[in-house]
C-alpha cells in the first residue's frame, strides 16, 4: 500500500512538473519581476496582480515570474541586473535609481511634495514622464511610478518634533546620497543599509532609527524594535516601475499595450492598497510605539532645514528639471 502511494505521488509530481513545463513553453515571452518587498505589502500585492493581468490578457503569450523579498539581491543589485538583462522588471525606489541616473533623485528632495493629490498630478503627468525619460540611455525603460505612501521617522532616542530632535541619532537610510545628505543636514548620523538588514540593525542597536512609509514599517515589524514614530510626511516614497530596454523592445506592439495597461493598474493597486492599509496601521501599532504628529510650525522648521539639500542637489538634478518640478508642486523660486 505504501509503495502504491509513493508511486502515485511520484506520478502526480511528474505530471505537475510536465504541466508547468508545457505552460512555460507555451509562453512566447518569459519575464522576471524582482523586488525587495515581502508579498504582504501593498506593492508586493500589486506585483502579483500585475502578473495575473499580463498573463491573462496576453492569453498566456507572456509569463511573469515574480521574485519578491530580495531573492536576487537588494535594490542596487536588482537595478544592475535589469541593466544587464538578468532581470527584466523591477520597482526600485527613485532614490536608489539616483545612483545610476542622478536626476531620478529629484523626487526624494525633502518636503518637495506636500500631499497625495499633488503627488498624483505630478508623477502621472508630463513632469513624471520627463523624470522617467532620464533613464533613457541606461538600458532601462521607465514606465510609471508606483508608491508606498509618504515616509515617516522612527527611532529609539526621542520623539521627533522638529529637525533639532534628530541631533546625533544614528539613522538608517537607503543607499542613496540625497537621503544621507538630508539627515546630515538635520544633524543626524546617517548610515546606509540595505532594506532587508534594517530590522536586525535596529534590534542590535547598529542604528537607532530609520525612515519608511507606514506599510513598510508595519509589514517589516519595525514598530516592534522602535520606541517612537513621528509622522513627518517628509518625502513621498516613489517606486519607478522599470523594464530592461531590450526586453521591452522585443515585445510586439500589442503585447506592449497589454503590459502598459497592467503597469497602470499595478500603480493604481499599489496606491489604493497603501491608502487602505494606512487607515488601520496606526490603530494596530498604537499600543506598541509612541506616535506623534508634527505641528505646522515644526513642518516649516523642517522645510527651512531642508533647503540646503535642495540647493546642494540643484546642479545634480539640473536647474531646469528642478524648476519644472517646483512649478508642478507649487514651490516658488
Amino acid at each position: 500500500m505504501k509503495s502504491k502511494l509513493i508511486k502515485v505521488s511520484l506520478v502526480t509530481a511528474i505530471a505537475a512538473a510536465s504541466l508547468g513545463m508545457s505552460q512555460a513553453q507555451a509562453a512566447d515571452y518569459t519575464l522576471s519581476f524582482a523586488h525587495v518587498l515581502i508579498e504582504e505589502t501593498p506593492n508586493g500585492q500589486a506585483a502579483l496582480r500585475f502578473k495575473e493581468e499580463v498573463e491573462e490578457k496576453s492569453e498566456g503569450r507572456i509569463q511573469i515570474n515574480v521574485l519578491p523579498a530580495a531573492q536576487v539581491g537588494g535594490d542596487v543589485e536588482i537595478i544592475e541586473q535589469i541593466q544587464m538583462g538578468l532581470v527584466d522588471i523591477g520597482i526600485p525606489p527613485t532614490a536608489t535609481l539616483g545612483n545610476f541616473e542622478p536626476r531620478m533623485q529629484i523626487l526624494d528632495l525633502p518636503f518637495l511634495i506636500a500631499d497625495y493629490d499633488t503627488m498624483v498630478e505630478t508623477l502621472d503627468g508630463e513632469v513624471g514622464r520627463e523624470i522617467l525619460d532620464t533613464l533613457n540611455g541606461h538600458n532601462m525603460y521607465g514606465v510609471n511610478f508606483w508608491g508606498a505612501g509618504f515616509r515617516h521617522m522612527t527611532n529609539n532616542v526621542r520623539p521627533i518634533h522638529g529637525p533639532e530632535d534628530l541631533d546625533a541619532i544614528r539613522m538608517r537610510t537607503m543607499q542613496a546620497p540625497i537621503i544621507i545628505s538630508t539627515y546630515e543636514n538635520y544633524g543626524a548620523n546617517a548610515t546606509a543599509m540595505a532594506f532587508t538588514e534594517v530590522y536586525n540593525g535596529l534590534q542590535q542597536g547598529v542604528v537607532a532609527g530609520q525612515e519608511n512609509p507606514l506599510a513598510n514599517i508595519y509589514t517589516m515589524r519595525f514598530h516592534e524594535v522602535q520606541d517612537y514614530l513621528s509622522l513627518t510626511n517628509h518625502a513621498y516614497h516613489a517606486y519607478a516601475a522599470v523594464i530592461n530596454q531590450d526586453s521591452w523592445d522585443s515585445l510586439p506592439e500589442d503585447l506592449q499595450a497589454v503590459m502598459l495597461e497592467a503597469f497602470d493598474n499595478g500603480r493604481t493597486a499599489s496606491r489604493e492598497l497603501t491608502l487602505r492599509d494606512e487607515a488601520t496601521i496606526l490603530e494596530a501599532i498604537q499600543d506598541e510605539i509612541a506616535i506623534n504628529e508634527i505641528t505646522p510650525e515644526a513642518r516649516e522648521a523642517f522645510i527651512q532645514a531642508s533647503m540646503p539639500v535642495h540647493e546642494e542637489y540643484e546642479s545634480v538634478v539640473t536647474t531646469e528639471l528642478l524648476h519644472t518640478v517646483y512649478d508642478a508642486v507649487g514651490i516658488e523660486y
